[in-house]
């Protein structure tokens, strides 16, 4: 039967039919409306999270401050009107990320343009849609930046990313602060230093401040407060030596979210608020004018607002070994289990009121040995064909990372908790996996 542990989410239930409700929607009757594999995102919960960043960081850093969400998470048209209506910043990593959101109506300039290899093509595409900020990676893209800014007649503002050296203990595959990483200036080799004298040498960019990212997966304000610690005091250096104060101070992403009952809840104002006595303390011990802070909240301002629905096509037993539930999705809807080994909670969604003694590991349906979905879940004794499993926290890095591998759609993405349930994302058909081939 369901427990205390199902509900990782405020936003979870299930209703007096034993189905799972995520905002109160029965997801049983979504599945049958819009069919399955599905996406299914909270809007409201969406917008109650930018309201908790965007509120903490005001009382914290102050009215300058500013909320990216990192859209790489997820990048769809709706978002990015939402995003736009709670007046928080987003942060683009891709000129598909940038066209998506000016079809949105997003404003530009409220922008942060990232990526560790910027084309010419991607820099000029970017500065004609107006993008504000560029979060330059390397003395290349500055070059780049600043060509491109005199042929339009203009000062580019830009970031320099910085590598402060600093491994936030998560996964290796998403741990971006440490020296040895792709991204960035190092701040212990002296190659930060040259970028910062490069970047005020070109006539045609504005060196505006820095960014760091440390990684995913925080769940308190420790590795931030190290981080601040480290930026701030090498500010200090650059002062002295080079005059330079940054205008901005971009501190990366936001914090860990809830896959599991073993990870813990976080309180995003509280350690929001941690992070603004430190930083005030800071400045005020090194001198330092107190900078705009801005910080990159991708995956917890949308991973569980997000859920997948799937419908299971066959239960095979093989004895002495292990059952597999197989169902109508998989990597290409997940890459993550693939990627990470990532831990999700799988629910019977339509079953919610059976006791769960049968363990199981829920297989795709790829052409693949390694399109494992989940290991060792509990279901149901009675699963069966035709049966619904919900995965759920899936907001993030899912439809972003989807692909058409075997030749399968995109499953499409309905948003609900703010009125009726509705389409954002359409289905992809056949007609959308052949229309470029020649």
């Amino acid at each position: 039967m369901n427990t205390q542990n199902d509900w990782i989410c405020p936003n979870l239930s299930a209703n007096e039919r034993n189905h799972l409700c995520l905002a109160g929607e029965d997801v049983a009757d979504l599945a049958k409306r819009y069919g399955t594999p599905l996406y299914l995102m909270d809007e409201a919960r969406i917008r109650n999270r930018a309201q908790t960043y965007r509120t903490a960081a005001e009382q914290a850093f102050g009215s300058d401050s500013r909320i990216l969400y990192a859209s790489k998470a997820a990048s769809f048209k709706r978002l990015y009107e939402i995003m736009r209506d709670e007046g928080i910043g987003v942060d683009v990593v891709s000129c598909g990320e940038i066209a998506t959101a000016c079809l949105a109506g997003y404003p530009m300039g409220n922008a942060f343009f990232h990526s560790n290899n910027k084309t010419d093509a991607d820099i000029a595409y970017a500065m004609d849609r107006g993008v504000g900020f560029f979060v330059a990676d390397n003395a290349e893209e500055l070059y780049a930046i600043d060509s491109e800014a005199e042929q339009r007649q203009i000062k580019q503002k830009v970031l320099l990313r910085l590598t402060p050296g600093i491994d936030p203990h998560t996964y290796e595959a998403v741990s971006t602060g440490k020296v040895d990483s792709k991204f960035g200036f190092a701040t212990q080799t002296g190659q930060a230093d040259a970028a910062i004298m490069l970047a005020l040498s070109l006539p045609h960019v504005q060196l505006v401040g820095y960014h760091c990212h440390i990684g995913s997966q925080v769940f308190d304000a420790t590795v931030y407060l190290q981080t601040l610690e480290v930026m701030l005091r090498y500010t200090a250096t650059v002062k002295k030596k080079l005059g330079f104060e940054p205008k901005l101070l971009d501190i990366g992403g936001g914090f860990g979210v809830r896959y599991t009952s073993n990870d813990p809840e976080v309180d995003i104002a509280a350690n929001i608020a941690a992070i603004g006595r430190r930083l005030d303390q800071l400045c005020s011990e090194l001198k330092l004018t107190k900078p705009e802070i801005c910080m990159e909240p991708g995956r917890s301002m949308v991973a569980d607002a997000g859920m997948t629905i799937y419908t299971v096509g066959s239960v095979k037993d093989i004895p002495g070994y292990r059952t597999y539930v197989s169902v109508d999705g998989g990597m290409t809807d997940n890459a993550r289990v693939a990627l990470y080994g990532a831990s999700y909670t799988v629910l019977p969604a339509d079953k919610m009121n059976e006791d769960r003694t049968l363990t199981v590991t829920v297989a795709g349906r790829c052409c693949e040995s390694g399109d494992i979905l989940q290991r060792n879940v509990l279901l149901p004794q009675s699963v069966r064909r035709g049966d619904l499993l919900a995965m759920l926290t899936t907001g993030a890095y899912h439809y972003s990372m989807a692909s058409n591998y075997n030749r399968i759609p995109r499953p499409p993405i309905v948003m609900v908790g703010c009125g009726a349930p509705y389409l954002a994302v359409r289905r992809e058909t056949y007609d959308d996996l052949t229309a470029l081939d020649q």
